[in-house]
């Protein structure tokens, strides 16, 4: 265990650690210009949307973000590279920036966790954000053909490893493999993460994050959050949790019913609730906090933050709401985990 998985166990053990908020919704408010993406680059196509580009043409704007989030009270921050691979960035036509992108965004966010601590002496941790690319592992995107795929298994796992390499390289904490969809993909990457980190000699852990599609409670690929942590239980996660697709208060049934089995910490973001006739988010942040205030009286989180819609001021509103509440205790692993094989079982004497 490195000395930053220590440090931030043994504060999630004392109180609710706090994470921070959307990306695209701050970075929407600079009001930016194609040419503000893409900078001095020579690049073919049209870039405006692209923000994990910024890294490297505004990297004033994302750095500016992280300090805003920590100055309204994170202990974490998010790399700005959700969709930082060769898959994703295929869309624009910057594939050969991935190693760059990555490198530079975890050296962003290294430096404001870095000057937040050396303000106050509060350790700050960077997490290197891992998105889901636009390709499912599990479905076909043609329906003549079910058996179809448009990469293979060994293909997406390549992807996630060059992203978490670079990430790495630029001085992450933690890797983040978030908002799954596809259990599948999820697997992929937190195999890639997994050989990343021993690759590079340094003890980098894995956090995942699983996204419902519908009220059913399932992701795209069919998996309950139950049987989500369970198929990706062995990669031993040092979070795992559920962000994005729903507000605070239709999050909360899936949280609970994950809360009672995982012996890992919980991690759980929301947006600030559902979007609005033209896709923006009205939630304030007051009823974010309030709707999260439930979870923490349940005992059913460990950590945290916001997702979509969400701002600094909805990740300060939540910090104050959680300062002093006690965190979930962390159950010892469950009879139903050792009777399903995940872990040895042993009858008493």
């Amino acid at each position: 265990m490195n000395s930053a998985e220590a440090d931030f166990r043994a504060a999630a053990a004392d109180r609710i650690l706090v994470f921070d908020g959307g990306y695209g919704t701050s970075i929407q408010k600079y009001g930016l210009t194609e040419e503000d993406y893409r900078g001095d680059l020579q690049l073919a196509k049209d870039q405006k949307g692209n923000n994990d580009l910024l890294c490297l043409t505004r990297p004033d704007v994302i750095g500016a973000i992280h300090t805003a989030y920590l100055d309204a009270g994170a202990d974490m921050i998010e790399t700005n590279t959700f969709s930082s691979t060769r898959i994703a960035m295929a869309d624009y036509g910057c594939e050969h920036l991935v190693h760059e992108i990555n490198i530079a965004a975890a050296r962003l966010a290294r430096e404001a966790c870095d000057a937040a601590t050396a303000g106050d002496g509060r350790r700050r941790y960077v997490t290197g954000s891992i998105g889901p690319t636009n390709k499912t592992l599990s479905l076909s995107p043609d329906v003549n053909d079910p058996g179809f795929r448009e990469v293979t298994f060994d293909e997406m796992k390549a992807t996630y490893r060059e992203q978490c390499d670079a990430l790495i390289e630029g001085g992450v904490d933690f890797l983040l493999v978030e908002t799954c969809f596809d259990t599948l993909n999820a697997k992929a990457a937190g195999l890639a993460a997994r050989e990343a980190a021993a690759a590079s000699g340094r003890d980098v852990p894995l956090m995942m994050s699983f996204t419902i599609t519908d009220m059913s409670g399932r992701n795209l690929s069919g998996h309950t959050v139950t049987a989500f942590w369970y198929a990706l239980r062995h990669l031993k996660p040092l979070t795992i949790g559920i962000n994005c697709a729903f507000g605070a208060d239709k999050m909360r049934p899936y949280l609970s019913e994950l809360a009672k089995d995982c012996d890992a910490l919980i991690l759980a973001y929301p947006n600030a609730g559902l979007p609005n006739e033209l896709g923006q988010y009205d939630e304030l942040p007051e009823r974010t906090a309030d709707l999260i205030r439930e979870w923490v009286g349940e005992g059913l989180v460990n950590m945290v933050g916001g997702c979509c819609g969400t701002t600094p001021a909805h990740i300060a509103a939540i910090a104050k709401m959680v300062a002093g509440m006690p965190p979930r205790n962390v159950p010892p692993i469950s009879v139903r985990t050792r009777l399903a094989g995940l872990e040895p079982f042993t009858m008493a004497a």
